[in-house]
């Protein structure tokens, strides 16, 4: 474990759009004078693993006003500077892609912006203590969900945790959480959520997901890879493009209200993780 001090700053933009300012600094606006949508970082302090365990490497800020920029979709780059305990420090480049989205007018919605992680994989290895690691975003995480795509209402200061890991340049693809208690008649939105906590893509084919109790099993489609930071899930009967659009495509319970065991099983029949529930200190909603 290591302790990290973060800060950030916005450089540039591709393509550069106009009006802007702020650019190099940790709070840029775009847009026209007294109308300025933008973006600010907020930096953190945290406690490391260097095993995937992620963490908070800062604030995610944007403030979000009725405005007109050209172009009304470019990538906003951000640099940040990583402290460590013992004074050494490193920078971490990641994008955001900002979809300025048209602002309605009279009785319409108005549509919220969008903005969606484009680089999730620092592309130079960092090393810390001597090892080297890859650092990966995760997403923005946001009422105890990390998504890769952050929807910003018109009109407010929206925030999102910005969540990242240090780990080592190899797949580690692990079940992160189960939602074991749906609603409605067999229970179609509950899911098993497999994570990626590695720094290298992992070749799903011939990979499945089972449920132990019920004998549900779901093997991801030939070709499926799942990215360093990326999550899938596997829905009971729903479809969720988000999260890979997977679907046991049941009409029955997969994941028995009273307990069980969740497996994520490889090509080669080794078992990666298993996730029993109802002992875990699970909440009462059915996410970890």
């Amino acid at each position: 474990m290591t302790t990290v001090v973060t800060s950030g700053v916005f450089p540039s933009t591709a393509p550069a759009i106009s009006p802007v300012n702020g650019l190099g600094t940790a709070d840029v606006r775009w847009g026209s004078s007294g109308s300025q949508s933008g973006y600010q970082f907020r930096g953190a302090a945290a406690d490391v693993q260097l095993d995937g365990t992620e963490f908070v490497v800062g604030t995610f800020v944007h403030r979000n006003v009725p405005t007109t920029v050209s172009p009304s979709q470019f990538d906003v780059h951000l640099t940040v500077n990583v402290m460590f305990e013992d004074g050494s420090t490193t920078d971490l480049t990641f994008s955001f892609h900002h979809n300025e989205t048209p602002n309605s007018t009279g009785s319409s919605p108005v549509d919220d912006d969008l903005v969606d992680l484009q680089e999730f994989i620092h592309p130079q290895p960092v090393t810390i203590g001597g090892k080297q690691y890859r650092a990966v975003l995760s997403g923005f995480k946001r009422g105890g969900q990390i998504v890769r795509q952050f929807r910003s209402p018109e009109g407010g200061i929206n925030f999102a945790e910005v969540v990242c890991m240090f780990t080592l340049d190899e797949p580690d693809v692990i079940i992160s959480g189960l939602r074991y208690l749906g609603t409605g008649q067999g229970q179609a939105d509950e899911y098993v959520e497999i994570f990626n906590q590695g720094g290298a893509p992992q070749d799903l084919t011939g990979w499945f997901v089972e449920s132990r109790t019920t004998g549900y099993r779901f093997p991801f489609p030939s070709g499926t890879v799942i990215q360093p930071g990326q999550r899938y899930r596997v829905y009971t009967n729903e479809v969720h493009p988000e999260f890979g659009g997977f679907s046991f495509a049941s009409t029955q319970q997969v994941w028995r209200d009273e307990g069980g065991i969740a497996r994520l099983v490889a090509a080669d029949g080794h078992v990666p993780d298993q996730y029993p529930y109802l002992d875990r200190g699970f909440n009462t909603s059915g996410t970890p």
